[in-house]
């Protein structure tokens, strides 16, 4: 995860390093290979909404593929938003509920309302 905060940091967009780590950790072939890959605590990206999601997504991987624990840093407060978060292009009230309801609750934690499943990529899908 740290490498994802560094190539943010440089640059790159979070909506191509995060999906790019997420590919990344799936093909991973142990679960200590994928702790290892969340396991430290990633340096600040400048943006706390990024910062959050970083955490959101460490405990959602960690937590979805029953790794032996969750890093001890996502639940730090700077991963938290102090804010909600709709990660939506349409803001209305039904979108809100929406997305208050279906995020997972890795998400909701860090005060990150999304879709139910966030980190679904093309290939998961068959695509």
């Amino acid at each position: 995860m740290s490498s994802v905060a560094e190539r943010i940091r440089s640059g790159t967009k979070a909506s191509v390093a995060i999906p790019e780590f997420v590919d990344e950790f799936l093909a991973a072939g142990s679960r200590e290979l994928r702790l290892a890959m969340i396991a430290v605590d990633p340096p600040p990206t400048g943006s706390a909404r990024i910062d959050a999601l970083l955490g959101a997504v460490a405990e959602y991987l960690a937590k979805q593929h029953r790794l032996a624990c969750v890093p001890s840093w996502v639940g730090n407060m700077e991963r938290i938003l102090d804010e909600p978060w709709f990660t939506t292009g349409v803001d209305t009230p039904g979108m809100r509920e929406y997305l208050a309801v279906s995020s997972p609750a890795e998400f909701r934690h860090h005060n990150i309302f999304t879709e139910e499943a966030p980190l679904r990529r093309a290939a998961s899908r068959g695509m």
